[in-house]
């Protein structure tokens, strides 16, 4: 078993070599045939327990050789949500050309990702590779870095053991959860004000002009105006032009106030908030941006989730908030409600009461713990 702590044996086996059993028996039993054989003067003795020194010898060089010349590779390791397990894969490669037998391989995880992982692996081909892939089971958010592997081997006869440490970096990111939201009405009421939709479904039986995204047969019901007669004369038929969509939708900024402390069990409620608000924003055609109190302001699928992965209560401030632009605060402060504008929103994470005691011009919503956030993230704001 690897252990995480310091022991003389351990020191041992990662710097030569130590005796399993087997071989602290075979040890005393040389020293028992050599201790006979000075009193004895009996030759046979001193015979026995140098071939037993010899074999303890010759295993113990055979075992620091058959972890040399190993290589180790790791496979990129694919992003998850918390819950979610991730995938770990890693290569052996043996380029000498003897095989390698009765090896033993430890993943020395970060201790929030739980305890090292180990594989028993009993020969890799001359010239060839072996392949260890397993699951690790998350439970939180967070980016993930470690590089320690460790080879055990116990060739040839299992008398001794020797471990070598290797380092190959690993990183794995745990995004925070997102919840399935069918509707929004503190995102709504933003993403309602103020949102010019220019040439979308409604009015695209009206347009007249704007940019052709492709040519087309001529459909029943389809609007004179939008036949292309160039064309039309070319081929001998109604070509129609499809115009291109383009909606512009309101402007939000989803505010995460990491840079207050919070209670953790809170903090990561309002994280989860923060991404199923973003996502929910963005299948609502909304431009939607996220800032964090460490990284500033961002948008793109990967880089908040990234962001909202690594966010952590009480970082130092680096940006500024954002202004002129609709807001959706996300804190625990009731303080920090006060200067918000009557276009933005908020949503207070109750540690201790259900709503913030301050007038604010700016509509919100209270969140509590003792009820499901899916559920309170869909009701209606006050």
């Amino acid at each position: 078993m690897i252990l995480r702590g310091f022991s003389p044996i351990d020191w041992l086996e990662n710097h030569w070599v130590t005796p399993s059993y087997g071989g602290w028996l075979l040890i005393g039993l040389s020293l028992s045939f050599f201790g006979a054989a000075t009193n004895t003067m009996a030759g046979w003795l001193y015979v026995l327990s140098g071939m037993i020194f010899a074999l303890l010898g010759i295993s113990a060089w055979l075992s620091v050789r058959s972890l040399q010349q190993i290589t180790l590779k790791r496979s990129p390791i694919a992003p998850v949500s918390a819950g979610e397990d991730l995938t770990l894969e890693m290569t052996l490669q043996n380029p000498s050309k003897s095989a390698k037998t009765l090896l033993q391989l430890w993943d020395v995880l970060p201790a929030s990702l739980g305890r090292p992982a180990g594989k028993a692996i009993e020969v890799i081909p001359s010239q060839g590779n072996y392949v260890w892939a397993y699951d690790v089971p998350t439970q939180q958010r967070g980016i993930y870095h470690w590089q320690a592997l460790q080879l055990r081997s116990g060739t040839p006869f299992g008398l001794f053991w020797c471990r070598r440490q290797r380092f190959v970096s690993a990183k794995a990111v745990v995004y925070p959860q997102i919840l399935p939201l069918t509707h929004c009405p503190i995102v709504d009421a933003i993403g309602a004000e103020d949102s010019p939709k220019m040439y979308s479904d409604r009015r695209y039986q009206a347009a007249q002009e704007g940019i052709t995204k492709t040519l087309r047969p001529y459909r029943y019901g389809d609007s004179t105006r939008l036949i292309h007669w160039r064309s039309s004369a070319r081929f001998e038929e109604f070509k129609v032009r499809e115009l291109e969509v383009v909606t512009g939708g309101q402007d939000i900024v989803i505010c995460l106030d990491s840079g207050q402390p919070w209670d953790k069990d809170v903090f990561e409620q309002a994280v989860i908030a923060a991404a199923s608000l973003y996502f929910y924003a963005l299948r609502c055609q909304l431009n939607v941006k996220l800032w964090t109190a460490g990284s500033g302001v961002h948008q793109g699928t990967r880089t908040v989730l990234e962001m909202l992965a690594a966010v952590q209560a009480e970082e130092p401030v680096q940006s500024n908030i954002p202004s002129k632009i609709p807001l959706l605060w996300l804190t625990n402060s009731a303080q920090r409600l006060t200067g918000l504008s009557s276009h933005s929103r908020w949503l207070y994470f109750a540690e201790q009461e259900s709503s913030p005691n301050v007038k604010t011009l700016a509509a919100g919503l209270g969140i509590t713990a003792d009820q499901p956030l899916a559920q309170q993230l869909q009701k209606p704001i006050r």
